[in-house]
């Protein structure tokens, strides 16, 4: 089966699959480990337009894009739609390749200030923001749309739902991921793919991308197959395990499923994780961090249960350090376990209050 590719704008992927904004999750850390496993693109955790605006210290970090941190998403939350434009160009000048606007968010906090999901709710103002964006970015910048399928499963939900996406198209955006869940649903229940085959039926012309239950290569096999959408959107299945970005252009290309991620490979991203994680933030703050994305790498551990175990129990930088030298050592694999094999789980550990897309 030859690989299919991806076209967001002007920008040109061989892969259909991107690593999707994570709140808490997808910092640069995380992108450049994705980025190492084969990831063609990636975006940043989503940000609040008001914040990027605002002048001072995160201000500054927001806006500070690297030169190996390319293409990469600047994935907007607000509900403004002049706040939402200025922190768009900002983010253009700062040298974000793409901005995405976030209608899709479905926690309380960031419904409750007509932001993320509650858009699906006024069309009009999801509208305009989606026009002032387009207008405040260069014209060679794509636009993307993050939204799910309506904010719950009434009929007024869904007829909202295709106002929005026949008009964020109309005003000019280069492409749309559509989640399988309405808001209401937040993350309980299957993502509805049928709803998808019907986004991509009714605009076969346009970028779709899907996204919602995809946490190993053959679900975004069976997602692309299934549903005809251009190119599949992984949040949630990428935390923790890189490797799915190799592993979805490897059984695309060759039509069979990898072998699971050997532990040299595991290995390889865990540390590159910490080390990234502790140069970007200290040793202290990296190390807090990096234990939440330590939690999900340990599914694929030969001995899951005892580096889990570990990991929760781990509350200093040393602690961190214990686990690493531990359980990632060089020679563990062979002297414990022999043959790796790896745990596929559901791969939903998300953190508490997290706004996650896949």
């Amino acid at each position: 089966m030859p690989s299919r590719s991806l076209h967001i704008g002007s920008l040109a992927f061989d892969v259909p699959a991107i690593q999707g904004a994570l709140s808490g999750f997808s910092d640069l850390p995380m992108r450049r480990v994705a980025r190492a496993f084969g990831c063609v693109y990636a975006m940043n955790e989503v940000v609040l337009d008001e914040l990027v605006v605002l002048p001072g210290k995160l201000q500054q970090e927001i806006l500070h894009v690297k030169d190996d941190d390319h293409p990469v998403a600047g994935q907007l939350l607000g509900s403004t739609p002049e706040t939402f434009a200025a922190a768009a160009a900002l983010l253009v000048g700062a040298g974000y390749d793409v901005v995405d606007v976030n209608m899709g968010c479905p926690v309380k906090k960031v419904l409750g200030r007509s932001r993320g999901g509650f858009l699906l709710s006024e069309p009009s103002t999801a509208l305009e923001i989606v026009a002032r964006v387009r207008d405040a970015v260069r014209a060679e910048v794509p636009v993307t749309v993050k939204m799910r399928r309506g904010v719950d499963d009434g009929p007024l939900a869904e007829e909202m739902f295709w106002e929005i996406l026949e008009g964020v198209f109309a005003r000019g955006v280069a492409a749309v991921c559509v989640h399988g869940r309405t808001v209401a649903q937040r993350y309980i229940g299957p993502s509805k793919r049928s709803f998808l085959t019907e986004v991509k039926k009714r605009f076969p012309e346009r970028v779709i991308l899907g996204s919602g239950d995809l946490f190993v290569a053959a679900d975004v096999k069976a997602l692309l197959h299934e549903t005809g959408v251009d190119g599949a959107w992984i949040a949630r299945g990428a935390i923790g395990a890189p490797w799915i970005f190799s592993e979805v252009r490897h059984l695309l290309e060759t039509g069979s499923l990898p072998p699971p991620p050997s532990f040299d490979e595991q290995r390889r991203a865990v540390w590159l994780h910490y080390r990234e994680c502790t140069a970007l933030y200290g040793r202290e703050l990296g190390s807090r961090l990096f234990r939440k994305v330590a939690i999900k790498y340990a599914e694929a551990h030969p001995a899951a249960d005892d580096v889990l175990h570990a990991c929760y129990e781990a509350r200093l930088p040393r602690d961190v350090d214990v686990v690493l030298s531990r359980f990632y050592d060089e020679s563990f694999a062979e002297e414990h376990f022999g043959p790796v094999v790896r745990k596929i789980g559901p791969g939903n550990l998300v953190a508490a209050g997290a706004c996650a897309s896949g």
